[in-house]
């Protein structure tokens, strides 16, 4: 792509040149450099969520740092999901919480897919009618979940039956 052209032999372009060397000689700017741009915006205070970091460490170890669903094991691509979020009522209690790729967390919290009770990971065929695609996902479609080895530290069945009726789209 190459973009337009003026010169300064032409009017056009030669008016143009000169509001430029205007407006940089009134801001004290040499020929050809315009004022820097605002990077950041005003800083803002926010409410961390108590708790977080060691939610996502607990979740980490216990699913032995490996998606639950697709077992990939780059850490930085791991995500520790909430079943039911945090906002809305979830606890950072292991029980509440499966180790997922970011992409499989995001939508598992969009609904797009979810978890059943038996531990079995659903694709909604809305991935398909919504986007045209979904293959990724709908490859995975029955999976079982790599779990914790203690039983006391697997998802909550109510907090999968939440999701599944809050959350998920739908087959």
């Amino acid at each position: 792509m190459v973009g337009k052209t003026y010169s300064t032999e032409d009017r056009e372009g030669l008016e143009l040149w000169e509001r430029l060397m205007e407006f940089n000689v009134t801001r004290n700017l040499p020929p050809g450099v315009s004022e820097p741009q605002v990077r950041y915006g005003e800083p803002t205070l926010i409410k961390p969520r108590l708790g977080q970091g060691a939610f996502r460490v607990t979740v980490t170890d216990a699913y032995h740092r490996t998606c639950a669903v697709s077992g990939g094991k780059v850490l930085p691509a791991l995500d520790a999901a909430h079943i039911r979020p945090y906002a809305l009522g979830g606890t950072h209690e292991l029980t509440n919480g499966i180790l997922l790729r970011r992409d499989i967390h995001s939508v598992f919290d969009a609904g797009y897919v979810t978890i059943d009770d038996q531990y079995r990971f659903l694709v909604s065929e809305r991935v398909k009618t919504d986007f045209d695609n979904g293959n990724e996902y709908r490859r995975l479609h029955g999976t079982l979940l790599s779990m914790p080895v203690v039983p006391l530290d697997r998802p909550d069945r109510e907090a999968l039956r939440w999701h599944n009726e809050n959350v998920f789209r739908g087959r």
